[in-house]
């Protein structure tokens, strides 16, 4: 435990010098919103969306955002740079495992996301007037859940790419059609109905309905939260499998 601690403290150090990723997990999604809560028609209710704004559908979105941020742009990089340069090998010859290395990197990311989606959840109420989660168990879960599928999914790339160069490039390669699933370009809820339907299939498009259904007041869905879980334990597996310490 003590050996762990040593890792973790040591990780944080390292990882508040990296200003770059703490600004796209961290600041990103927070600006992204308030440059969507300045288009006039994003603050006024859509008869479409149910009297709905279409910025009250955006904090669980750039909430997931910071998840997708944290597990498939940011920890992937260092946990294939790590493995590259022959890190993770040399410490399987200490008394500190190298899987004391990778959960420092998965917390402190974790952590990192937190803290994102606490500041757009902030800003969307003070500047935007966005409620607050209305069934705040429930938005945790959702949380949860898609934090660990993202971080699953990061450590899945990780694991299938032979370098940090590769990893980088897959990661951009579903770092996009991830961004679309959590309805980035297009709430979910805003999507036609076909498209919406298999969207709830993808890990963060439940997620995202998750979100915005505790949100609103009500405890998620019990299909979202299951494909949620679903795709998280389908990726860990694969991470498990596949990955090459050296």
């Amino acid at each position: 435990m003590a050996a762990s601690t040593a890792v973790l403290k040591a990780e944080l150090r390292l990882f508040l010098r990296e200003p770059f990723s703490l600004f796209w997990i961290v600041a990103f999604p927070t600006i992204l919103l308030a440059i969507l809560g300045l288009i006039p028609s994003f603050r006024e209710p859509d008869p479409g969306l149910g009297g709905a704004r279409v910025i009250d559908l955006y904090v669980p979105v750039n909430v997931l955002l910071a998840m997708i941020m944290a597990g498939i742009q940011a920890l992937p990089p260092v946990l294939s740079g790590y493995r590259e340069r022959g890190i993770l090998r040399r410490m399987s010859a200490t008394p500190v495992r190298p899987a004391a290395l990778l959960a420092a990197q998965i917390v402190l990311h974790f952590a990192a996301a937190v803290v994102s989606a606490l500041l757009v959840i902030a800003v969307g109420r003070l500047a935007f007037g966005v409620a607050l989660p209305g069934q705040v168990p429930g938005y945790l879960l959702a949380l949860l859940l898609g934090a660990l599928g993202a971080l699953a999914l990061g450590a899945a790339v990780t694991a299938v790419t032979p370098n940090a160069k590769a990893t980088t490039v897959v990661g951009t390669i579903v770092f996009f059609p991830a961004m679309f699933l959590a309805g980035l370009w297009v709430p979910v809820q805003a999507m036609p109905g076909p498209l919406r339907n298999v969207v709830e299939y993808f890990p963060f498009g439940a997620a995202s309905q998750a979100l915005d259904q505790a949100a609103g007041g009500a405890f998620p869905g019990w299909t979202h939260l299951a494909v949620t879980a679903g795709w998280a334990a389908v990726l860990i597996a694969a991470a498990v499998r596949w990955f090459r310490w050296e």
